[in-house]
């Protein structure tokens, strides 16, 4: 019994094994076929793979996932999409892992949340109004779902998430010589004056310091 972490990229075809697996999800969101029935890793799921049972994941984007090749255990003979203990963490032991399973609640297959999709198409439109209800709305989420769903996913609130990256790509324009006014245009803010507060506030720095750092 052996525990790995693994990134996941692309499709996966169809395949089995003589041995159960026991996924963690670290980062991403894994989508699975097992015998033609509908589940998914994230950084708030995990599944048991049970041995022998035809199983095929694809993913979008880079996935972590902390898989366990377990020869035995009890608990291993169905497939369960369970919910991951709070603050896990796989340096605890594969043995104390595998303990939590059976005790774990089982977790609702529930529409995917994958960060990666949204953070690419905010990317797109900095400068737009970027409302928590407009980020729930692309997940076809209420507000409160969202919010809790994407705090545990990145630990990250989705207001504070969407500061630090307009505050990321403010930088860089700001680096390549840009205007205080043009930047804070692009980026959302609605002034020179509020994007020089918010990276003094964020980042501990101005813009001039910001110019001067190396590219």
């Amino acid at each position: 019994m052996r525990g790995s972490c693994r990134i996941y990229q692309g499709e996966y075809s169809s395949h089995e094994h003589d041995f159960a697996q026991v996924l963690f999800g670290l980062n991403g969101c894994l989508e699975l076929d097992l015998a033609g029935r509908a589940a998914r890793v994230d950084g708030t799921t995990g599944l048991v793979v049970p041995a022998g049972m035809p199983h095929s994941y694809g993913t979008r984007c880079d996935t972590q996932v902390w898989v366990v090749d377990a020869y035995h255990g009890s608990g291993l003979d169905r497939m369960k999409a369970f919910q991951l203990p709070s603050r896990w963490q796989a340096s605890i032991g594969t043995a104390q892992l595998l303990d939590c399973i059976a005790a774990a609640p089982r977790a609702l297959q529930r529409r995917a949340l994958n960060p990666e999709t949204l953070q690419n198409q905010v990317r797109k439109s900095l400068h737009e109004e970027w409302s928590i209800a407009r980020m729930a709305a692309w997940y076809a989420l209420s507000v409160p779902q969202f919010h809790r769903r994407w705090k545990a996913l990145t630990g990250e609130s989705p207001q504070r998430w969407l500061r630090l990256i307009r505050l990321e790509h403010a930088a860089q324009m700001l680096q390549r010589g840009l205007t205080l006014e043009v930047v804070a245009a692009r980026t959302g803010y609605g002034s020179a004056s509020a994007l020089c507060q918010a990276l003094q506030r964020e980042q501990g720095k101005g813009a001039r310091l910001l110019r001067q750092a190396p590219r």
